[in-house]
């Protein structure tokens, strides 16, 4: 099971992509998978992926499957 039950002081990084509007999420990558949050809510949460899970997600935005 993944977990990253502490993230206190993990070097978290904005998307390459943020606009002005700080419209963005940030990300920390780990051995055992990866975890996104809204960057500007921080602590209200994040979402974790195990690596062949974080791989289907990167997959499925690279061809566009989850644009809105």
């Amino acid at each position: 099971m993944l977990t990253f039950s502490d993230l206190t002081g993990a070097d978290w990084r904005k998307s390459s992509r943020s606009g002005a509007g700080n419209d963005c999420v940030e990300l920390v990558v780990a051995r055992i998978g990866a975890a996104v949050r809204d960057s500007k809510r921080p602590d209200a949460g994040h979402v974790e992926f195990a690596n062949a899970g974080w791989t289907v997600f990167l997959g499925a935005l690279k061809e566009g499957r989850l644009d809105a």
